[in-house]
């Protein structure tokens, strides 16, 4: 066999040897890597590409070498969920870098990490502010946990209401132009209501690349088009009969105001702001009847 066939055979199959060992490894192998993870990962490389380009080195020898090495993690993984104190060892302790506010120098040190990198890391995380942070922790992976102070933490809804609505999973029901039938049937739906929506927006199923429906009651239908010229989606019907009547009452509002008031000069403001208000009413309503204007 020829040198450089003999070179794309190897290289092929130790290509899909090295994918069947990583697929056995798991994806924690694809994440941020811990220091014996780095460097089993270099040593199986320098292996696999020694193994593939010359030809001199023992095929049979470079595969048990590349299954030793892979084996090694494979065990102390097993080993280090039932054993913190080795796992610890292996994988190396969280340092915390900055507590209760305040920054810890000597953890900095011993990780050998200057004030210069702590606030680059804070600034990847979009903290511009070490006053902002309650806690930091420096990970073995090499990333920066940070927990912000109270007062400095965003809003969240379980902040405002008391027992928010559980979010549930979107459904892909239309993917790559081909309905999603068990997305569907998961949400008591078919392909009849399917076109009944997509028909309210004066589309056609096949006018849309890809369909998603929340996972809460409403079922508001997200949709993607082909056609990325007539991607601006229609309201969802019932939104816009809304916001019509919204409008409206707006407008009925100011006009009811204006006649309520004998300031003359404020009487002129009402009148025009209604009169705005209508053109607005007019311009929205094609859009905000239900019904999407058809494609042209």
């Amino acid at each position: 066999m020829p040198e450089w066939l003999l070179i794309i055979v190897r290289s092929i199959s130790i290509l899909i040897g090295l994918f069947f060992i990583l697929k056995l490894l798991g994806k924690k192998q694809l994440s941020e890597l811990s220091f014996f993870e780095t460097i089993v990962g270099i040593t199986i490389g320098d292996i696999a590409g020694s193994l593939s380009m010359d030809i001199a080195v023992s095929y049979l020898h470079g595969g048990i070498a590349i299954i030793i090495w892979a084996s090694i993690p494979y065990l102390f993984d097993i080993i280090a969920v039932k054993s913190k104190k080795f796992r610890d060892f292996v994988e190396g302790k969280s340092t915390v870098f900055i507590k209760n506010g305040k920054v810890l120098e000597e953890n900095l040190k011993k990780e050998k990490i200057s004030a210069d990198e702590l606030l680059e890391m804070l600034r990847k995380k979009d903290i511009f502010r070490v006053a902002d942070v309650e806690f930091a922790s420096f990970e073995p992976t090499g990333d920066l946990s940070v927990l912000r102070k109270k007062q400095y933490q965003p809003l969240s809804v379980g902040d405002v209401v008391e027992e928010p609505q559980e979010e549930k999973e979107p459904k892909v029901v239309i993917m790559d132009g081909d309905i999603v039938d068990e997305s569907l049937s998961q949400l008591n739906l078919d392909r009849s209501w399917l076109h009944k929506e997509a028909k309210k927006r004066g589309l056609k199923v096949d006018d849309i690349y890809l369909a998603q429906i929340d996972g809460n009651q409403n079922q508001h239908l997200h949709l993607d088009l082909y056609d990325d010229q007539d991607q601006e989606e229609a309201p969802h019907p019932q939104h816009s009969k809304r916001l019509y009547a919204t409008l409206k009452k707006c407008q009925a509002e100011l006009e009811l105001l204006g006649l309520q008031t004998n300031d003359q000069s404020i009487q002129t403001i009402m009148h025009h702001q209604a009169t705005q208000m209508q053109q607005l009413i007019q311009t929205l309503e094609p859009h905000l009847n239900g019904v999407r204007p058809p494609l042209r």
